[in-house]
């Protein structure tokens, strides 16, 4: 009986289960139980918790810029990146998905929120290297900087609750054109942070974040995901390998013909079975969390303990 417990699969289970409770008791705010059961940061808690164990800044919401003086040149030259940006949305071209190929922001853009890819863990779309010649060069010029986006936030939009779900990466926002005022703020573990020109954060975008505009003027910032510094070269290179294969799955378009990855060629046909959960959704709630429910178990004991 004690062999059995102590099987492989069951070693391996307690310990996805301990990173798991981990991941939703780190920090103070928290998702309620059943939404954190099936949210994406318990799907990657093993890698995660990893990641957290070998980090070389500190397992905190908000960090401080100084510590990656790199970033220092994009702050430097923010009227530069601002006018760029400003002509993309002038010219119309901050915008949500035209198709369900954004697995990765699809949800936000119900809620009002805009995008324009620099880059994405890869190199830089041919879409931006014509249209922002000057901000592609400025983030190239940053190595540890893996995606770039410029991201809108119209008058009345928000970011609903949510936690990003890789830890291989830290959230950089550099405020370009916002209201200046604690109307339009993001919240990070519970902790305010209200955008302004010219102004910098540094954050750990797996700690449960929103954001809300509720002003009337248009927020625009640049969005950018900076590498986690590791503690060996080991983690370092492991650490780059995920992002160069997982994260980089998930890159899009900002305009036909440019690459999609393979998670967001798979999420345009996945998200058809997500509409037909809706449908039985909104028909009756609870066969909706029956079927849930039992194909999570059926995963589950598959494999686990089958």
């Amino acid at each position: 009986m004690i062999a059995h417990v102590f099987a492989p699969r069951f070693v391996l289970l307690y310990l996805y289960v301990l990173s798991a409770a981990f991941v939703h008791f780190r920090g103070r705010i928290r998702h309620r139980f059943t939404r954190q059961l099936t949210d994406h940061s318990t799907i990657l808690a093993p890698l995660n918790a990893l990641l957290y164990a070998f980090s070389a800044v500190p397992n905190q919401p908000l960090l401080d810029v100084r510590r990656f003086p790199e970033l220092e040149r994009l702050r430097e030259n923010w009227q530069t990146i601002r006018n760029e940006g400003l002509r993309l949305f002038d010219e119309g071209h901050i915008r949500a998905a035209e198709k369900y190929n954004d697995l990765g922001f699809n949800s936000f853009f119900r809620t009002g929120w805009k995008r324009f890819y620099l880059k994405w863990y890869d190199n830089p779309l041919p879409s931006a290297r014509a249209l922002c010649p000057r901000t592609v060069d400025l983030v190239q010029s940053v190595p540890t900087i893996h995606g770039a986006m410029f991201a809108l936030l119209p008058p009345g939009g928000r970011l609903v609750t949510h936690r990003d779900p890789y830890a291989g990466s830290l959230r950089y926002h550099l405020g370009l054109v916002t209201p200046n005022s604690e109307t339009c703020r993001i919240f990070i573990d519970g902790e305010p942070y209200v955008w302004k020109d010219g102004e910098d954060v540094l954050f750990d975008e797996t700690y449960i974040h929103y954001a809300e505009n509720k002003s009337d003027a248009t927020r625009l910032i640049l969005f950018c995901d900076v590498e986690r510094p590791m503690t060996n070269r080991f983690m370092t290179r492991f650490n780059r390998f995920m992002a160069n294969t997982l994260v980089r799955a998930s890159k899009t378009q900002n305009v036909e013909g440019e690459p999609v990855g393979l998670l967001n060629r798979i999420f345009g046909y996945a998200y058809q079975i997500r509409l037909a959960g809706k449908r039985l959704k909104a028909k009756s709630q609870i066969a909706y969390y029956a079927v849930k429910y039992v194909l999570m178990g059926g995963l589950f004991y598959w494999i686990f303990l089958s």
